[in-house]
């Protein structure tokens, strides 16, 4: 992790990547407060449905289709759109393109960041509780 002279010193720029099966991320920024992602997903896959205590997201689509659940309902979203995810609300977010990347920033605010603020109900990949 690398942190910028000029930055306030509670904010930290970093490009951490990480794989995972769905597609892969960058950590943009981060903070106490927030974290930043750009997250790309592969071509016909998803994400857990899950959520989150202890903080919300915000996500902006820059690339591809976006099929998003929230508490159950579907909305489609491409490239420019936005949705908000409160705090407690299930979310997943889905690439239904079949072979063109799904890429878009995730904007998390909140209090704790960790991977165990996650509570999955459905998984492709098999990590439900």
């Amino acid at each position: 992790m690398t942190r910028t002279d000029t930055a306030s010193p509670l904010l930290h720029v970093n490009l951490i990547y990480e794989e995972r099966p769905w597609g892969t991320f960058h950590i943009l920024a981060e903070s106490e407060s927030f974290k930043v992602k750009r997250i790309e997903v592969f071509p016909g896959k998803r994400l857990s449905y899950q959520r989150h205590a202890r903080r919300s997201e915000h996500w902006f689509l820059i690339g591809g289709t976006a099929k998003v659940t929230l508490n159950g309902k579907e909305i489609l979203l491409k490239s420019g759109e936005s949705v908000d995810i409160p705090v407690g609300t299930k979310h997943r977010v889905e690439n239904p393109h079949a072979s063109e990347k799904l890429v878009f920033i995730e904007i998390q605010t909140g209090d704790y960041f960790g991977e165990d603020d996650i509570e999955r109900f459905e998984d492709d990949f098999g990590r439900t509780a």
